[in-house]
């Protein structure tokens, strides 16, 4: 009787790895040619085994000659928006200066162009001129490293998430982070 009880499950495992193959072949891989040949399991059965199983071109790293499962860590590819917002990050509290543009003393679009520049991207110097750069964002598709403009366009700082913008206020008050809404805006601008 434990002789048929094993017999049973080797059969039913047998036939669950045959339909899971099968299923996965049906799912991920091309149709290709048949070429099986069978296995005999004594006391369960003769099944039929693929010679090969044919691996997509379009898998990661097949073109490069990378084995699957020995690909490399790849950090995700940051925007130019983010990494200028990374850069003016660093700069939290750092002086405000009317006329400054870093690296040590800024005032808002000075802010907003060194920051840039250290994502490789040149930008307007004023804030005025900043609002009329880029492409326009409306206000509900912001992004991390937007410049957003305020009182018609005579303030600028970048979007730094969570409805947040990180900016060079006024004279007396360092690089910071303050809420959009606690000044009016005037538009945004993804470069």
């Amino acid at each position: 009787m434990a002789n048929n009880t094993v017999k049973r499950q080797a059969q039913r495992a047998v036939a669950a790895g045959a339909v899971g193959a099968a299923t996965i072949g049906a799912l991920l891989l091309p149709a290709a040619p048949a070429a099986a040949q069978p296995v005999t399991i004594p006391g369960i059965g003769t099944f039929e085994v693929p010679n090969e199983i044919p691996i997509p071109a379009d898998i990661p790293g097949i073109q490069l000659g990378i084995p699957p499962g020995q690909l490399p860590f790849m950090a995700p590819i940051k925007t130019v928006g983010e990494v200028a917002l990374d850069a003016a990050m660093t700069k939290l509290g750092s002086p405000y200066v009317y006329g400054a543009a870093g690296p040590n003393a800024f005032d808002c679009s000075g802010l907003v162009k060194w920051s840039y520049q250290q994502a490789g991207l040149e930008l307007p110097r004023t804030s005025g001129a900043q609002l009329n750069a880029g492409t326009p964002v409306s206000m509900e598709d912001l992004r991390p490293g937007d410049v957003v403009s305020f009182y018609g366009g005579g303030h600028s700082g970048m979007y730094a998430g969570d409805g947040n913008v990180i900016h060079a206020s006024t004279s007396g008050t360092p690089v910071m982070i303050a809420p959009i809404s606690s000044m009016p805006t005037a538009g945004a601008r993804r470069f």
